[in-house]
């Protein structure tokens, strides 16, 4: 039996993402949070459920030419570039920092065929203190022809599934959203053994300054991101949760723990900030702190309680 609403004094904050526990369901994107120092000084990361790392490809890279960034109303457009120190200088300079870390800490890789992914799957194992691998699969594919492992639900399975073999970390598929069909995707990551599904990552948009008449981003597109994409994200999360049944981590455009709880309720297991960081860098601890008072205010004793609420009393 639920106990009654005055009653609650606490709320168990833990979530399990399949072999994933994390201590609150709020996590740091990949991108926004680089690799767990520089917010340091301004949110205590003990607070966090977990933090996405930086994403690293197995050589360095610099990045895209700058302008890199550009407001746009209500979002981000970023064309970075996948700009990160290389699998080599992670391991030997970034990760023995990381695993010090008093937070789960999430790897995020990128490649541009198979054998990338495969060369860092078998860097980033248990022994290396991580708590899990995200695979960035927006990346194209450069050994057939450019094709974006993220569109493709046969590319998107074989990458998954080359990096579950290689790894004992939970792999977690991040799935894009310029595809026609979320679900399929989905779908394809879970065949390939995805333990956990994080979605969205940004949607491809452009910006074009009128005075100049050229695009304002030097790579011409890139990835928007911020509460533009928000209603598009919540979306997904509740077309996926119902159709894949491995966890989701919910993210797009949350700035507010009213976002956060609008992920959960569509079917997300835990929550991820990234614009929100650059807006607010205390926003992970204000989301934690206004989920936690939602679950007392509607007599929730697990946060896990509120995941897919809203399709599930239908």
């Amino acid at each position: 039996m639920q106990p009654s609403k005055s009653a609650l004094k606490t709320v168990n904050t833990e979530v399990k993402l399949g072999p994933l526990t994390l201590r609150n369901p709020v996590i740091t994107a990949s991108g926004t949070y680089g690799f767990g120092e520089e917010y340091a000084p301004l949110c205590p990361v003990e607070r966090l459920g977990g933090i996405t790392l930086k994403g690293i490809t197995p050589e360095p890279r610099l990045g895209n030419p700058v302008p890199r960034l550009a407001e746009t109303p209500s979002g981000l457009l970023n064309s970075v570039g996948l700009e990160n120190p290389g699998l080599k200088e992670f391991m030997t300079t970034y990760l023995p920092k990381v695993r010090k870390l008093p937070t789960a800490a999430i790897a995020n890789i990128s490649g541009f065929c198979v054998e990338d992914y495969i060369h860092m799957a078998r860097s980033l194992r248990k022994e290396s203190g991580l708590a899990a691998i995200e695979v960035n699969i927006s990346c194209p594919n450069v050994k057939h022809g450019g094709m974006h492992f993220g569109t493709d639900p046969a590319s998107a399975e074989q990458v998954i599934a080359a990096v579950k073999a290689e790894t004992d970390l939970p792999v977690i598929a991040k799935l894009s959203p310029n595809v026609t069909s979320i679900v399929a995707m989905a779908q394809a990551a879970a065949r390939g053994g995805a333990d956990i599904i994080s979605l969205i990552n940004t949607l491809l948009g452009m910006s074009i300054d009128i005075e100049k008449q050229r695009p304002v981003l030097a790579n011409v597109m890139g990835g928007l991101s911020g509460p533009a994409v928000r209603p598009v994200a919540v979306r997904m999360v509740w077309e996926v949760a119902q159709a894949v049944g491995i966890p989701i981590i919910g993210m797009g455009g949350i700035l507010s723990w009213e976002d956060a709880v609008e992920f959960l309720l569509a079917g997300a297991s835990a929550v991820s900030i990234g614009t929100g960081n650059f807006v607010n860098p205390l926003a992970p601890l204000r989301v934690i702190e206004g989920i936690e008072e939602y679950c007392l205010r509607h007599g929730v004793s697990a946060v896990s309680e509120l995941t897919g609420l809203a399709w599930k009393e239908n």
